[in-house]
């Protein structure tokens, strides 16, 4: 079974606006913005048609078998069906791949966020640069003309109105600056007594959410605001992912595999380049990313050809959200026999918001934060076949409860032995700065230190 192919006359960059405007289907959108080096993606699922739900002991086959050979049982698909071709959406939470580490999975209460989401759709939206159009890809050609009707005449409506919201009640933190600070010295603790050379340290923040405001205006918003490389949008009633996240996790083209992790940050400033300069010339910051990339080279090695894999663009630097983020390109070659999702699934949890080695690492975070994770430092994916992913670690990403009515965000560091508690901490707010600026509010105005 194939998916029917039409096109919609309009230039790509229409898609943007016109996807806004289709806030009222919900669509579940994966986007990465124009940026150096990287062209610009675009696709949208509308309509789901099999929802595949992971539930603890899953692994990496039932994965397979819902995006490549079958469908699983779930609320939208409750019996084993045919292959659904066209791309899956979905993501993977921070605790999906601890049984792969051989830890438990910590217990939540009813209605807890889940491990991960994958879903196919009866019509898939996406960019067509080479001729510059909109693909719409589609199951039957019912679903074909009516996704074409309403494209049609969200081009025709009004914008949506420029959200402008006042974000209820105060401001929530995990972890006030004082409990922070003292947790990155117990995680230094840690590194001095030899369990782990570098871990993630993260705070959630939490605050109301106002009635009557759109999760896609504040998805929209923070994208024309605040650009980064991979966005995305992802309703799972209760619950709504809005990521906006900077880093690459694990792309696979063909054989071709890449992975981008970041280490090391500092605010551009006045003088970027003086700060890039600083940034690139730091030992902490070049240790964090050093010890990264080695863990990251030993995640995707076991899928990869022996001897393909290799660091090229080491220390490199971009500018997002007014920070300075360096990062390297991790680069292998797929083994035959091996899939996307056999390699995706060995490097859960991203090693770069874990930290080395992952296991003691996941252990020592557990015992330090006070909150749940949920999908942030899991992954957001968007997977066509055995031999074509991407995805994008989930930072600098949101989770709205519908139910509760309350947002919550998160933001972390890296933390090393010669780590400063209190410029961690001051890091930390810094990359939830677009989330503050968002719901007018910063931690100084709980009144901590």
């Amino acid at each position: 079974m194939t998916l029917l192919t039409g096109f919609w006359p309009a230039d790509p960059a229409r898609l943007l606006s016109v996807l806004e405007k289709l806030a009222p289907e919900r669509p579940d959108i994966f986007l990465t913005p124009d940026a150096t080096g990287l062209p610009a993606t675009c696709v949208a699922g509308l309509w789901p048609e099999a929802e595949l739900r992971l539930q603890p002991g899953d692994g990496a086959e039932r994965l397979k078998g819902f995006c490549f050979g079958g469908s699983a049982p779930g609320p939208l698909s409750e019996a084993p069906r045919a292959h659904i071709p066209g791309p899956a959406l979905g993501f993977l939470s921070y605790h999906a791949g601890f049984s792969g580490l051989g830890l438990p999975i910590p217990p939540g209460p009813p209605g807890a966020f889940p491990l991960g989401v994958f879903r196919k759709y009866r019509v898939v939206l996406m960019q067509d640069r080479l001729n510059n159009r909109v693909r719409v890809l589609a199951r039957d050609p019912s679903a074909l003309a009516e996704a074409v009707s309403l494209l049609n005449h969200a081009a025709a409506s009004p914008p949506m109105a420029a959200a402008a919201p006042t974000f209820p009640g105060p401001l929530d933190a995990s972890l006030d600056a004082t409990a922070y600070r003292q947790a990155v010295q117990q995680a230094r603790e840690a590194i001095l007594d030899g369990h782990v050379y570098q871990l993630n340290l993260s705070i959630r923040f939490e605050t109301g959410w106002p009635d009557g405001l759109d999760p896609a205006q504040v998805f929209w918003g923070l994208g024309q605001r605040h650009p980064a490389h991979f966005y995305a949008l992802y309703y799972d009633s209760p619950y709504v992912i809005v990521s906006t996240s900077p880093e690459r996790f694990v792309r696979v083209r063909g054989d071709e595999v890449l992975s981008q992790p970041i280490k090391g940050t500092r605010r551009a400033g006045s003088d970027a380049l003086a700060a890039a300069a600083a940034l690139k010339a730091s030992p902490k910051e070049d240790r964090e990313l050093s010890m990264i990339v080695d863990l990251i080279r030993n995640d995707i090695g076991a899928r990869c050809v022996h001897g393909s894999v290799a660091v090229e663009g080491h220390k490199s630097i971009f500018l997002v959200d007014g920070l300075l983020q360096m990062y390297s390109n991790v680069q292998g070659r797929l083994r035959p026999g091996a899939t996307c999702l056999d390699l995706l699934w060995d490097a859960l949890p991203p090693g770069s918001v874990t930290g080395c080695p992952k296991k003691r690492a996941a252990e020592i975070i557990g015992r330090l934060e006070p909150h749940q994770r949920d999908v942030y430092c899991g992954c957001m994916a968007l997977v066509w076949d055995e031999n074509t992913m991407d995805s994008s670690v989930a930072i600098r990403t949101a989770v709205l409860d519908e139910e509760r009515k309350r947002l919550a965000f998160f933001a972390g560091s890296g933390i090393v032995v010669d780590s400063d508690p209190f410029l961690e901490y001051q890091e930390t707010l810094a990359k939830a700065e677009k989330f503050f600026t968002l719901i007018n509010r910063h931690p100084a105005e709980a009144g901590e230190p």
